[in-house]
């Protein structure tokens, strides 16, 4: 596929003469798209209604009391409209027929309003391909829904429309969800273009509690009027969107409730710099930024990577040898940070404390750390001590060992982390340690020894090993466990669990990005998925 920087701002059938002039399938070009649109649409929140979860509303299905007295219509309008506010569209609207006391009632009500359940099959079939044609239906109810009702909208889900196609009515839906209100906005354009422009008026829309912008160009900000703000913004999501340091900036600073940020898939090369008072969760998937910078982000709990792309065929080649940053400032709460990779990021942390008359730069907040560490590659095992000297009070490390490259760079054995010097955290607080992925390599295990020799207080060691330790004609697992289970544990009390990985050809860390942005789950990298494998038991 193209380079992505190319791709914007490209007309597709450009692309496609392009593409047959240089003897490729132009197949490839909406196969590529749509594998994007398919991690867009995943990134994005479900709506709180679906048609399944709707009763059946007709007189004749419903179930009346022996004395013939309907109760329900007897109850207060504030109960009535939120039922009707947890109905898909379409059946809130049916709820006029049922009788003269419920006619006026879904107009009171905030409307749940997705596009998706205007289609025939409610959306069953799941999203539109590219080159399929946009639903003119679809496109046209949105349009008298929202004439229709004087709002407010509880939320509105449009993704299933190629704005591009359909800019009139674009501007008018913004425009009257502006002045009529919208808390939960999802707003998706259909490539083909993958830059289209969203209008400004959506700066104005102070009622928004959550918003989602997929696969748009962000309005150019330093035109935006001074006074627009987003007072009520909680979570902000931008999926595949194209904008400039300044327009991510902009709206951080007009939106100062703001708790939760996702950036998924910027088609733009952008630097995050946070200043934020209010956020709580930043997000960062299918991306690659040049630059995390963490400013001034008092409340921030969680800095969550994850599904880096720089090594994939999609990104651009220029930045695939690039190193990226991640500078930690003022974030005294943060707690949870990863997946960080050693050897292709630096870390940054301004905090400073002495040690032994020398400074170490420490985040002494941060309890739970995910690495991504290639154990075939000696430079980057070379920045892991480093790194975890960073975190002296970290609680719980997650590691995943990527496979190793066949032109290996070399390895360490156990005599380089036995010299390397004491790690505060190894020795005082780590409790429990994850490796994902496990192949058996010298450097693997003279990490896994150094960790259960060295540490104190450590309490659970889950290894999950690679399917491919098991293949006919291979070392054995016994043997490439067996320097671990031999080692002289420091802490008598650990637990020491071997899992056979349910995975093949694992490309990355396996993440939730939804249990990610959830605070009420504790650590966002334990998914246990390997709990209903095979244990494996070491002779």
């Amino acid at each position: 596929m193209d380079d992505p920087q190319f791709l914007v701002g490209t007309p597709r059938s450009e692309l496609l003469a392009n593409m047959e002039r240089e003897g490729r399938d132009p197949a490839t070009l909406d196969v590529g798209i749509n594998l994007v649109l398919y991690f867009v649409y995943d990134y994005l929140p479900h709506p709180p209604v679906s048609p399944g979860s709707a009763p059946t509303l007709s007189l004749a299905g419903a179930s009346w009391v022996s004395d013939g007295v309907d109760r329900i219509s007897r109850l207060p309008d504030v109960l009535l409209r939120d039922i009707i506010s947890r109905l898909p569209a379409k059946d809130a609207a049916r709820t006029a027929a049922l009788s003269s006391r419920w006619r006026p009632l879904w107009r009171s009500a905030p409307l749940a309003l997705v596009d998706s359940h205007l289609l025939p099959d409610g959306g069953a079939a799941g999203q539109f391909t590219i080159g399929a044609p946009s639903p003119r239906a679809v496109t046209d109810a949105v349009s008298r829904v929202l004439a229709a009702h004087p709002g407010p909208f509880r939320c509105v889900h449009l993704t299933r429309s190629t704005m591009e196609e359909h800019r009139g009515e674009m501007a008018r839906w913004l425009d009257i969800l502006v002045a009529k209100g919208v808390q939960e906005l999802v707003f998706v354009n259909r490539p083909w273009p993958l830059d289209l422009r969203l209008p400004a008026t959506l700066f104005s829309c102070a009622s928004l509690t959550r918003l989602y912008l997929g696969v748009w160009r962000i309005p150019d900000t330093a035109a935006v009027p001074r006074g627009a703000r987003f007072p009520n913004l909680k979570e902000l999501g931008l999926c595949m969107t194209v904008m400039e340091d300044r327009d991510l900036a902009f709206m951080l600073e007009r939106s100062p409730v703001l708790e939760s940020l996702i950036i998924m898939g910027s088609q733009t090369g952008v630097r995050l710099r946070l200043v934020s008072q209010s956020v709580r969760c930043v997000q960062l998937g299918y991306t690659y930024l040049e630059d995390i910078e963490v400013v001034d982000a008092p409340r921030l709990e969680r800095l969550f990577q994850s599904d880096n792309f720089r090594q994939s065929e999609l990104t651009d080649p220029s930045i695939k040898n690039c190193s990226s940053k991640i500078k930690i400032g003022c974030a005294p709460n943060l707690r949870v940070l990863g997946y960080i990779l050693p050897g292709e990021q630096e870390l940054g942390i301004s905090n400073t404390v002495i040690v032994a008359g020398a400074k170490e730069s420490i985040a002494p907040s941060v309890q739970i750390l995910a690495i991504e560490v290639q154990f075939g590659c000696r430079n980057s095992i070379k920045k892991v001590p480093g790194f975890l000297r960073c975190f002296p009070n970290l609680g719980t490390l997650h590691v995943q060992s990527p496979r190793i490259p066949k032109e290996s760079t070399g390895k360490v054995n156990l005599k380089f982390w036995q010299e390397g010097g004491p790690i505060k955290c190894v020795l005082q607080s780590l409790k429990k340690l994850f490796f994902y992925e496990f192949r058996g390599s010298r450097s693997e295990v003279a990490f896994l020894k150094f960790i259960a020799e060295r540490g104190r207080v450590l309490e659970q060691m889950v290894v999950v090993v690679a399917k491919e330790c098991f293949s006919p004609g291979g070392d054995g697992v016994n043997a490439k466990l067996k320097p671990l289970t031999n080692a002289k544990w420091n802490s008598k009390g650990c637990k020491l669990e071997l899992f056979k990985s349910p995975l093949t050809d694992v490309a990355g860390p396996i993440c939730s990005h939804r249990h990610a942005s959830d605070l009420g789950f504790a650590d966002p990298f334990d998914l246990k998925y390997y709990y209903k494998s095979e244990t494996i038991s070491v002779s």
